[in-house]
């Protein structure tokens, strides 16, 4: 199972760097570009959270709130024909309403 870490509500990406021998992460949702580093899963973490008290430190210290990151719900008002399509075609393809907008808004 792969997990994202997650700290103070920031998820984070992360690869090996096989060259460096090194794990390699990124915080995610936000447009601000967080990285660090870590040579064990201890080590990574730690960075990782040193990371993201450090962006929100240096975002207050500039005056600027840190950008939040998106929490992945996203409400639609829609009219009740178009639901009902919705409902119709998701089931035609065998999926929820979720999975399938989730699908067609990833390929857009």
């Amino acid at each position: 199972m792969n997990k994202p870490l997650s700290y103070k509500n920031y998820s984070a990406n992360v690869e090996f760097d096989a060259d460096d021998r090194i794990f390699v992460g990124h915080l995610t949702g936000i447009t601000d570009i967080v990285s660090f580093h870590g040579e064990s899963v201890s080590e990574l973490i730690k960075a990782f959270e040193a990371a993201v008290d450090g962006y929100i430190t240096m975002s207050e210290m500039h005056g600027v709130k840190p950008q939040k990151p998106y929490s992945g719900k996203l409400m639609l008002r829609i009219s009740p024909e178009i639901h009902a399509k919705v409902a119709r075609t998701a089931e035609a393809s065998g999926k929820s309403i979720n999975a399938w907008v989730a699908d067609v808004l990833q390929a857009a």
